[in-house]
């Protein structure tokens, strides 16, 4: 059976974007053991990347860019060469490459999906269709990287959820720029 992880960052106070879905606060403290780190997440392996529509039109409008091959050339390679899912009932077509547009319920997809052979497959951002797969009991691993910063206000990676979500922790990593990855899976 194929695994579903999720790969986001939250604030120190659990906001995954700003007020105004600003994402830039994760990316500021970057330096050459965080983004060796990232580059290998990018290349390492691949599988199928899973958006909602929100986070594929941010991520669609800037790796297959210059600028994106230009100041991250691994990153930007692996995101456009992989596998890609967008689940939206309002986008008409979806134009990245390797991309295929999924108009049904996502958990249902899924849960499809997650039967059929393939790679693993790997949700950033879209929070929405995180709480969504994590109600469903869909998600595999969370991937979370904590990043030392205070934002005051956002929208947390699980609003939505009705019932609690015990979790218990696989793996951690410090990172010298303060960044702490910790890994999760739901205790069962």
């Amino acid at each position: 059976m194929r695994r579903l992880t999720v790969f986001n960052s939250v604030t120190l106070d659990g906001y995954f974007t700003g007020p105004n879905g600003d994402l830039g606060w994760a990316h500021e403290n970057a330096d050459a053991e965080w983004n060796a780190f990232t580059a290998e997440n990018a290349s390492g392996g691949g599988g199928e990347l899973l958006f909602g529509r929100i986070t594929y039109e941010m991520m669609a409008s800037f790796w297959p860019t210059p600028a994106a091959r230009q100041s991250m050339p691994e990153v930007a390679a692996g995101m456009n060469a992989m596998p890609k899912v967008v689940f939206s009932r309002t986008l008409d077509n979806a134009t990245w490459n390797n991309t295929r547009l999924i108009r049904e319920d996502p958990a249902s997809a899924v849960r499809r999906m997650k039967r059929e052979s393939g790679p693993d497959m790997l949700i950033f951002g879209s929070g929405t269709i995180v709480s969504q797969l994590t109600q469903a009991g869909l998600i595999d691993e969370f991937q979370i990287v904590l990043n030392p910063i205070v934002l005051g206000a956002g929208r947390t990676m699980f609003e939505g959820l009705t019932t609690p979500l015990r979790l218990k922790r696989t793996k951690s990593r410090a990172f010298g720029n303060g960044n702490m990855v910790l890994s999760y899976e739901p205790a069962r």
